[in-house]
């Protein structure tokens, strides 16, 4: 649905985009991740065709972004950070007048605006002016007005920024919903709501790509070693956290065991492996067989923002050795 090959930007000697490549199938929601002057909002410009690339190429529902600018256009809704709306207007004269731009039918105009406030929880505010609206309210007018033509691509540039935590929640359930019909690619600095959202993380620092894959792809790739959550509770009364945990460090190729919390006599243990060494099913058979009840075993997996923590340090350490 989206193909970037060597895609570079240049403003003058400054290079905001430095030959990145990669691609969004249909259906997916993607993060795109990066620290401030990293090239994101840039990027998505390129995409939406507000800027042409320097060099390299970018296809969007199959078409060109320099060739064929109108048939891109018409495939994509545009959510940047601050929404483009013209305060003068009431909501629903907004609405129809950026339908009517997109080619909305008439005959489908009425029901399409309705249909796009009411799924972006601004119907209340139809007949008000845009001026006299909260900037959490503009928030969502913008976002109803990017899907008012039930494009292919949505291109959402922070789109909860302002928001309360119950608008915030709302609109990620949103994006939620609206990734079962459309490819999103979702720039913003809230890691959590990546992680809520987002299939795929496209991760990019000082213009350049630091990493595309799968949340647990990029967990595995960081990590290595295997990361164990335990549980265990005694059967007949309160455990030792010290006699469970010298029994979970002698299980084979366990590297390091250490308690985390006691739960109403329930000890939680996180267990780390030697690197390439499973030892979940071991773990799971030294409880049994210590006639302990064990509550919880799971693989933890590290968190958005340590992955995107590591993949910086990474990124800065090899561009200093660079020099």
């Amino acid at each position: 649905m989206i193909k970037v090959e060597n895609l570079t930007k240049r403003y003058a000697r400054n290079v905001a985009v430095d030959g990145i490549s990669f691609e969004v199938e249909k259906g997916q929601i993607v993060g795109f991740l990066g620290p401030n002057g990293a090239g994101k909002t840039t990027t998505m410009r390129v995409l939406t065709c507000f800027l042409p690339p320097t060099e390299g190429k970018a296809e969007v529902a199959g078409y060109d972004v320099i060739r064929e600018p109108i048939e891109v256009k018409r495939r994509i809704g545009y959510l940047p950070e601050t929404p483009p709306l013209y305060p003068e207007m009431e909501v629903s004269e907004y609405m129809e007048f950026v339908g009517k731009l997109k080619g909305v039918p008439r005959v489908d105009l009425a029901r399409r605006v309705e249909e796009a406030c009411e799924r972006c929880h601004c119907e209340d505010v139809k007949a008000k002016l845009i001026s006299r609206l909260s900037k959490g309210y503009r928030q969502r007018v913008g976002l109803a007005a990017a899907i008012l033509h039930n494009p292919d691509v949505l291109i959402l540039d922070e789109p909860t920024s302002a928001l309360d935590p119950e608008q915030r929640r709302e609109t990620l359930h949103l994006i939620k919903e609206l990734g079962k019909e459309h490819t999103i690619i979702l720039s913003t600095h809230v890691l959590p709501e990546v992680e809520q959202t987002c299939e795929k993380v496209i991760i990019i620092n000082r213009g350049k790509l630091v990493a595309t894959d799968t949340m647990e792809n990029l967990n595995l790739r960081l990590r290595g070693a295997e990361l164990v959550s335990v549980e265990v509770e005694g059967r007949n009364g309160a455990l030792s956290h010290d006699a469970v945990k010298q029994k979970l460090e002698t299980v084979d190729g366990v590297s390091r065991v250490t308690f985390k919390e006691n739960r109403n006599n329930r000890l939680v243990f996180t267990v780390e492996s030697a690197q390439g060494r499973p030892v979940r099913a071991d773990l799971a058979r030294a409880v049994v067989q210590s006639d302990w009840n064990l509550i919880e075993l799971h693989s933890m997996g590290l968190s958005l923002e340590e992955i995107f923590l590591q993949l910086m340090a990474s990124d800065k350490a090899a561009a200093g050795g660079a020099k």
